[in-house]
């Protein structure tokens, strides 16, 4: 016999909430070899992200990668680390501090804003089943990638689905797939670029960077090349700048196959060596600073800039909790919410408390007599 889970003792008639589950890549829990083993485990073992025949690339995983992996990134997250843990983690709170309380002004006692990893923690098995615990019957999931890729997004609902198909009530669901082309990001990217040239001058060129996929997946329709370079085209065009001011990258490549190009790193060295002195680097498809930014573009990519011929590489933060990146964000889920909040009658301001107890005492007697 198939057992769903639900809540212990549920009282019937509670007020119903709309969740939000926010939700990024995830981390280690601190930068150790151990707990880097732990994360990078989860992490490529998800079919989504190496599609090789998974007895070849088990074996490979577990017979030499995390064998020898761990060590090395350990010491690259310890470069990046902070006093509050790793920067994703800290920032991604603070975006969810932010993109409630703004939900919160909007619609008052209406929405619970969660966080969740897709891997590591907090889970998103757990961050959904903290929405249930508050009574969200209403949930939207936004994943933080602007792009859709199957190896984020496309994981991010298998998780997604994977745990509600254990669930005895499945709450109504709205999945937000990407949000490259919405207004409000574009103009949170521009507004950075600008303020950081107004505070450090403008770099010769702009570097757009975004995270690399298997040029194999672009063959088999993934449409995150396309909407990695619409965001570039979009970006350029709010900036005013010429064609050969501004280029695009992938980065973070893994593995022996061919990823999307150019790549970041080979055309940062090409810039140098073709006489550019500065270079502002920005990474759209990150929404949060992470070891990929700060450590690979902010540091790696910057001395081998330096290495071939470049003065400085500047590297323009990700949006964060900036307070343009906030109301974008929780202008998409508003957007979202269409129709929703007069759908529900638990919304309906002159429902008041003796209302919802006597609903409570009724749903209760029915259980009684059954």
């Amino acid at each position: 016999m198939t057992n769903y889970s639900g809540e212990q003792d549920f009282v019937h008639g509670k007020p119903e909430k709309i969740g939000v589950l926010l939700c990024n890549l995830g981390t280690p829990d601190a930068p150790t070899a151990k707990a880097v083993r732990r994360y990078l485990g989860e992490f490529l073992s998800d079919p989504r992200v190496v599609e090789l025949p998974r007895f070849l690339w088990l074996a490979i995983l577990h017979g030499i990668i995390l064998r020898v992996r761990p060590r090395r990134s350990a010491v690259s997250y310890g470069e990046v680390w902070t006093n509050e843990g790793s920067p994703l983690m800290a920032i991604s709170k603070r975006q969810r501090e932010a993109v409630a309380s703004a939900l919160e002004e909007a619609l008052p006692g209406r929405t619970e804003v969660v966080l969740a990893m897709r891997y590591g923690s907090p889970s998103v098995r757990s961050g959904l089943r903290k929405l249930r615990d508050l009574n969200a019957r209403k949930i939207i999931v936004l994943p933080l990638y602007p792009q859709y890729a199957s190896a984020t997004t496309g994981s991010v609902l298998d998780a997604v689905t994977r745990e509600l198909a254990t669930w005895r009530w499945v709450p109504s669901l709205r999945f937000i797939n990407d949000y490259f082309a919405e207004t409000r990001y574009l103009e949170a990217l521009a507004h950075s670029v600008r303020e950081h040239w107004a505070t450090h001058g403008e770099g010769e060129h702009l570097l757009m960077s975004f995270h690399g996929t298997p040029k194999d997946s672009l063959k088999a329709g993934d449409p995150y090349h396309c909407q990695c370079l619409a965001t570039g085209r979009a970006l350029s065009e709010r900036l005013a700048l010429a064609s050969d001011r501004w280029s695009l990258g992938f980065q973070s490549r893994f593995g022996w196959n061919e990823w999307l190009q150019p790549y970041t790193e080979a055309t940062l060295r090409e810039l140098a060596q073709s006489g550019v002195r500065k270079v502002d680097v920005i990474c759209p498809g990150f929404s949060a600073d992470c070891l990929e930014t700060l450590e690979e573009i902010a540091m790696r990519y910057s001395a081998a800039f330096v290495a071939a011929g470049g003065e400085s590489l500047r590297y323009i933060p990700a949006l964060n909790d900036r307070k343009e990146h906030v109301e974008a964000l929780t202008d998409l889920v508003l957007k979202n919410l269409a129709g929703w909040s007069l759908a529900d009658p638990t919304w309906n301001s002159e429902l008041d408390e003796q209302d919802r107890r006597t609903s409570a005492a009724r749903a209760a007697m029915l259980i009684e007599k059954i």
